[in-house]
């Protein structure tokens, strides 16, 4: 089993040749999982010579465009051709219809003056508050992260914690600094993919790196830093982490 970071830059990262933070997980069979399909993520598969075809199954944390982007170009290109089915679509429910309503229908509700839904293009399996779903025999659960508001209210985005081979994974996709929520799946995991921003100043939606330098030694140095912003970056070796994720790197699972 390994996994594969398509990207690893921020939502507005260009130049140094990255992509969005993606990850591409793909078993011994060679059945994939794409976590999260941002507009780049058709640019960061061709370059592994993969192409829609290869994404069979789809996870989607939350709505911003770094996650969502790519849905578009996957739902037309699966859709137009015979030889593929539906890519299988998890998703928090109450995100599933979100998703179709602000994100996709403007460009994706009429084929040549038929009406479509999220379900024609993609199998939707909606994942309840608390749950998980299944992929590989790996359980994945979605856990609840605190991302940013819309207006006074609580965005909804989820990042993974599942087992493979042994080692208990915890990826964030997004979130804020808020150990207080998030120790219990820092603690438990053995290796950790955190959102990291890099930028001279805190945006507030992403934990900042001089955040995530206050963790204790114990966590740091099972964390690895995705998801940060073009320009340098500070020594994370230096400072405790595993380091920063580069595009295209490996992680294999055995």
């Amino acid at each position: 089993m390994k996994l594969i970071f398509l990207g690893s830059g921020s939502a507005f990262t260009v130049g140094e040749k990255n992509y969005h933070s993606n990850q591409l997980l793909v078993d011994d069979q060679g059945h994939s999982l794409l976590i999260d399909c941002g507009g780049d993520a058709r640019h960061a598969l061709q370059e592994l010579e993969l192409g829609y075809d290869a994404i069979t199954h789809v996870y989607i944390s939350h709505l911003h465009a770094d996650h969502t982007g790519g849905l578009e170009w996957l739902g037309f290109t699966t859709f137009f051709d015979a030889a593929c089915a539906k890519p299988h679509l998890f998703i928090n429910a109450i995100l599933a219809e979100k998703l179709w309503v602000h994100v996709l229908s403007g460009g994706m509700s009429s084929i040549q003056g038929h009406s479509a839904a999220l379900d024609t293009y993609f199998d939707v399996e909606q994942i309840p508050f608390g749950g998980s779903f299944a992929w590989s025999d790996i359980t994945f659960h979605l856990i609840q992260t605190v991302h940013y508001m819309e207006g006074n209210s609580l965005a909804l985005s989820f990042g993974l914690f599942f087992g493979i081979c042994g080692q208990q994974v915890f990826m964030t996709t997004d979130t804020q600094f808020v150990p207080h929520l998030m120790m219990v799946y820092y603690q438990k995991a053995d290796i950790i993919f955190h959102d990291c921003q890099t930028t001279a100043s805190t945006g507030g939606i992403h934990a900042h790196y001089q955040e995530l330098l206050t963790l204790p030694p114990e966590i740091r140095e099972k964390m690895w830093l995705y998801h940060y912003n073009a320009g340098d970056r500070p020594d994370a070796l230096a400072d405790g982490f595993c380091g920063f994720v580069e595009k295209g790197q490996v992680f294999t699972f055995s």
